[in-house]
């Protein structure tokens, strides 16, 4: 299985919490991929404490970066067109939500209001 970590779930993993810790790492060690987006690093590097720096290297040095390119563009204008209003939806948001449908794959989020789109497959 194929999965994009949403950033959410990197803040709880880099913050310790051990139910995350265990789940992340049972995935791995099953040989689930785990993906993340450009805008995951981007807010993960922004909201970064002191001392965190090594362990979040480690961390994005397992895990495969999925391209943002004119599809996933496209598509997330779409969804930002269709549900900016209704939901209150993001560009950060319509681009991982974007990279999930463009890729066929699973979203791993605790914030699933945040992608109100019916093609999003979330990972359990």
């Amino acid at each position: 299985m194929i999965v994009l970590v949403d950033t959410d779930v990197l803040i709880e993993y880099l913050r310790g919490n051990e139910a995350v810790v265990r789940k992340l790492t049972i995935a791995y060690k099953k040989g689930e991929k785990l993906c993340y987006s450009p805008v995951n690093r981007a807010e993960i590097i922004a909201g970064l404490r002191k001392g965190e720096e090594e362990i979040t290297s480690k961390l994005f040095s397992l895990m495969e970066c999925l391209k943002i390119d004119e599809t996933t563009g496209h598509t997330a204008g779409e969804y930002m067109k269709r549900y900016r209003s209704s939901h209150k939806v993001e560009i950060a948001d319509a681009l991982i939500a974007a990279t999930v449908s463009n890729h066929s794959i699973s979203l791993w989020t605790f914030n699933r209001k945040h992608y109100p789109t019916k093609d999003i497959k979330f990972y359990k």
